[in-house]
């Protein structure tokens, strides 16, 4: 039997993608979530193992983030089971410029296994496919983001990334930073979108204190209002300001822009109003 690539988060933004490019490249996949048919769940240890029956490669992303209490431990005993089964190669999602996720790299690396991180900034699909499309629709974006420049990857970029570390050689020790070709505000980024929709759509920073109040008020669980908050107050304070070349290492080729995400992504009707 051909061993099998194991894509944690296999229905997720990166995953799905990554279960695309390796299906396409004739590699057989096993989808790690709680739904698959071999259930993989970060919150239940008894399913790792499992998940890792028969399995050379895994592609290893952490929910809800890596900035979530507990994360590290999780990570480490992961990766102590994946090797001890077999599963030397781990490439792991990373964040910039995250303390936790340093320590989740770290918890990696000692296990022993040929880790690979792939350390991303903001992904352009979180506008298309996360959080941000319900402001995107109702026509403004309000976020607790001052004018700090953030170089926004695309998942697709992600995820050619990840599949080639996955089947080739060379990459075992490697931290990849994977951005964009250019830094955009929040605002910019807005204003990408507006543009490839032909519609106006506005953008408002607003204080930490006050985004996180109407979100309480929205319903939105106390944890996730403290994690976002965390990420949006904390990595985007200027730390990531700076262009990563990790996709141009892998892939020999420049990272997909911003404005070519927001046209394709427009293109689709995801962003039309009902």
């Amino acid at each position: 039997m051909t061993a099998l690539t194991l894509v944690l988060g296999g229905t997720g933004k990166t995953g799905r993608r990554v279960v695309q490019r390796l299906t396409a490249l004739d590699e057989p996949v096993r989808i790690g979530s709680r739904s698959g048919g071999l259930p993989f769940d970060w919150e239940d240890p008894a399913t790792w193992a499992p998940a890792l029956t028969g399995v050379k490669a895994a592609y290893v992303s952490y929910y809800p983030d890596l900035a979530a209490p507990g994360a590290g431990e999780a990570i480490g005993s992961f990766a102590e089971i994946a090797v001890n089964s077999g599963t030397r190669r781990l490439v792991m999602l990373s964040g910039r410029g995250e303390d936790e996720a340093v320590a989740c790299e770290k918890a990696l690396a000692e296990s022993g296994a040929d880790w690979t991180v792939l350390r991303c900034s903001w992904f352009d699909q979180n506008f298309s496919e996360g959080y941000l499309l319900g402001p995107v629709l109702s026509g403004h974006v309000v976020l607790p983001v001052p004018a700090v420049g953030e170089p926004f990857v695309d998942a697709d970029d992600i995820a050619d990334v990840a599949a080639a570390v996955l089947t080739q050689a060379g990459h075992a020790g490697q931290a990849y930073e994977l951005t964009g070709p250019r830094l955009l505000t929040f605002a910019d980024a807005v204003a990408e979108i507006a543009a490839a929709t032909r519609r106006p759509i506005g953008y408002t920073a607003v204080p930490a204190a006050d985004y996180a109040e109407a979100m309480a008020a929205e319903g939105v669980p106390g944890e996730v209002i403290e994690l976002l908050t965390y990420l949006f107050t904390t990595v985007l304070d200027g730390r990531n300001a700076h262009l990563g070349n990790g996709i141009r290492q892998v892939l020999g080729r420049p990272a997909r822009d911003f404005a070519n995400y927001a046209r394709d992504a427009a293109a689709t009707g995801i962003w039309d109003q009902q």
